[in-house]
């Protein structure tokens, strides 16, 4: 029997479905990608902000990995928001039943809008725990600076420096997203034992950006489930979350930071 692609996201809930869960559902089915999920937080949060975050109990987190792992043959994982230390530790615990399973580390820290969404004292926890495990991390500059505890890298050789620093913690490979960056086009730099690429595109004008990030990480664990070698599965991406962006400039989505258009290649009414 052929297998299906099953990709598993385990990342904050967004009540206006545009970054989180949300878009990593959005994401894996675009890119015909069967799509599971394991709720670290609810978060209630719009265009405009984020107004609250519930954190699920370590017990529940737990038990929906187990629930995974114990039926769906996953083939590649995502995190997301994963909050605290504590959310941490028990979806590192999770993952040890899903051995030899690709694993996109998302390191979110701040939401687009500024709100918080990892607390100071589970940096650590990311850093030392959950990127040992990674095939790739892909954190902003924002990220990656805090991260480092270092000033933030204005140029593509910095950028690359602190990718290659961030190696020292264990993961595979380290993608640093110059999207908050500056210049005309928008450059990503992908850092592994070996070397280093490049992946750039035109910056686009417009504020719908709303889980570009999360869009991105989804995007690449969607490739890695289908099979693609990491640096495929990056530019792969980066070619997806583009259109998104560009196909979402015409999204009419709340008031404020809109979304990016997922199911770009799909007709909207």
């Amino acid at each position: 029997m052929a297998h299906t692609s099953i990709a598993l996201t385990i990342a904050g809930s967004d009540s206006s479905g545009g970054a989180g869960i949300q878009a990593d559902l959005k994401t894996f089915t675009a890119l015909g990608v069967y799509g599971a999920s394991v709720i670290t937080s609810i978060t209630a949060q719009n265009t405009q902000g984020v107004q609250a975050v519930y954190k699920l109990p370590a017990g529940i987190i737990s038990a929906q990995l187990t629930s995974v792992a114990d039926d769906l043959g996953v083939r590649a994982i995502k995190t997301g928001m994963l909050a605290d230390r504590t959310t941490v530790q028990a979806v590192v615990r999770g993952l040890a039943a899903f051995r030899g399973v690709p694993l996109v580390v998302d390191p979110v820290m701040v939401a687009t809008s500024g709100d918080v969404l990892l607390e100071p004292e589970a940096i650590d926890a990311v850093r030392t725990e959950l990127f040992p495990l990674a095939d790739i991390v892909t954190p902003n500059l924002r990220e990656a600076a805090r991260l480092l505890d270092a000033p933030m890298a204005t140029s593509l050789d910095e950028i690359e420096e602190q990718a290659r620093r961030l190696l020292a913690f264990g993961p595979k490979t380290v993608l640093v997203k110059g999207g908050h960056g500056e210049g005309s086009d928008a450059t990503d730099v992908l850092a592994f034992q070996s070397g280093s690429l490049r992946f750039s595109a035109p910056r686009i004008a417009t504020r719908n950006t709303h889980g570009t990030g999360c869009t991105l990480a989804a995007a690449i664990a969607a490739r890695l489930a289908i099979g693609d070698s990491v640096p495929t599965a990056v530019s792969a991406a980066k070619t997806f979350v583009w259109n998104a962006i560009e196909g979402g400039r015409t999204l009419v989505v709340g008031k404020g930071d809109g979304p990016v258009d997922h199911l770009h290649t799909v007709r909207r009414h």
